[in-house]
């Protein structure tokens, strides 16, 4: 971002035309917001720009071996997870990937989270743009929508740069970023994130495959879970207001001589939504459903880690810990864009399916899944084992999930 010399006043009155500074100002933004693609409201092209460029500071090419590593933990890993559930494995294709091939193949989905939310928020930031601001950008104030955008872009690119350098799955963070029935696992960031556990590395490739796999098999056969928790994504956009005043003095507060104006603009939140009713329903609509999702990974791969790795206890509660508070990555997006992705009630799910297991069976557990209203509810995971201990437990055959 700090390369994008893009402001909204300058300093010392009118613009001149025959500047330039100015000219050259002009003339860059209007070739960023010419690319601008016309399919959503975030500026992808820059958002992929911004993201590839932090991820290169830190990415590096895997070799051969890290990949096969990669191939063969997530294989035998599906074969594991086989003796603890009866949905079928979900993946179709393994594959190591590197940080910018992460970028590459989750762009589609990070677009489907993040177009309802830009949507409200750049179309409130259009009609605030202050008249002076209007003023100078003449001719060009009907592209405020592609400006809003082109910001929004680079909060999101900065955002999915960064936790490109955290994510160590496909599905790290709890939803199904990549292509369906692909399970990915993030060679150099695993081997980062082992240093310091006390495990071996293969063990801890192994756990992480598992709970890879284990989600790859969730959201394969359980295809309502995906619209599911978008939707829930788009209830929270649809709830959005935003303050005026706020978006009125970030907007001041850019210079365009100081590049890093725009960057305190972007992360002071600038495009945070205000939290109403209607946002906080479909923001614990997106908990519950994220924890139930999580909780049954952590169920289904503790059971078989708990027999073949060593180390399981240990990884167990890492994992629970690490995917209950966020990283610092996760946190900076959650500020970028307003939307948290944390299951904060993973335990309480996860004790849940455990209580299922014990008086319905692996099959009774799973078949929980067939269909969104039998799934628990926020006021479930109150009680797991009541909910467990309910006569009028899903009879439908397993099948039924396909």
């Amino acid at each position: 971002m700090t390369d994008i010399p893009f402001g909204f006043a300058l300093p010392g009155g009118q613009p001149n035309p025959n500047d330039p500074q100015w000219a050259a100002m002009m003339a860059q933004l209007q070739q960023i917001l010419s690319s601008s693609q016309s399919d959503g409201t975030v500026n992808w092209d820059l958002a992929k720009q911004v993201a590839t460029g932090l991820a290169r500071e830190s990415d590096r090419s895997l070799t051969a071996a890290e990949r096969t590593e990669a191939v063969d933990a997530l294989r035998l890993a599906d074969v594991w997870l086989d003796l603890v559930t009866s949905l079928p494995s979900g993946v179709s294709h393994a594959v190591g990937w590197s940080q910018l091939e992460w970028i590459d193949a989750t762009i589609p989905t990070w677009k489907r989270l993040c177009d309802p939310l830009a949507e409200r928020v750049v179309g409130a930031m259009s009609k605030m743009l202050p008249a002076e601001a209007a003023a100078q950008l003449g001719p060009m104030t009907g592209m405020l929508a592609g400006i809003g955008g082109m910001m929004f872009g680079g909060q999101v690119g900065q955002g999915i740069g960064q936790l490109s350098g955290e994510v160590l799955t496909s599905s790290d963070i709890g939803l199904p970023l990549g292509p369906a029935g692909t399970a990915a696992l993030l060679p150099a960031n695993l081997a980062a994130f082992s240093e310091g556990l006390g495990q071996p590395a293969d063990q801890v490739r192994l756990y992480v495959a598992l709970r890879e796999a284990a989600h790859a098999r969730l959201f394969g056969h359980v295809t309502w879970i995906r619209a599911h928790v978008l939707d829930a994504v788009d209830a929270y956009a649809r709830g959005i207001t935003v303050d005026p005043e706020t978006i009125e003095r970030a907007v001041r507060e850019i210079d365009p001589q100081d590049p890093e104006s725009m960057q305190q603009a972007l992360t002071g939140g600038m495009f945070t939504p205000e939290d109403t009713p209607a946002q906080q329903a479909a923001l614990a609509r997106l908990e519950t459903a994220l924890a139930l999702i999580e909780g049954w990974v952590s169920h289904v791969v503790d059971r078989v880690a708990a027999e073949r790795l060593p180390g399981a206890a240990a990884l167990t509660e890492t994992f629970r810990r690490r995917r209950a508070e966020g990283g610092p990555a996760e946190q900076t997006f959650a500020t970028l864009v307003g939307l948290e992705l944390r299951p904060r009630r993973l335990r309480d799910a996860a004790t849940l399916w455990s209580a299922l297991l014990e008086h319905r069976g692996a099959e009774g557990r799973d078949a929980v899944w067939a269909h969104p209203d039998l799934v628990p509810t926020s006021s479930d995971l109150d009680d797991p084992e009541a909910f467990a201990r309910q006569d009028d437990g899903p009879d439908f055959d397993i099948s039924e999930l396909e």
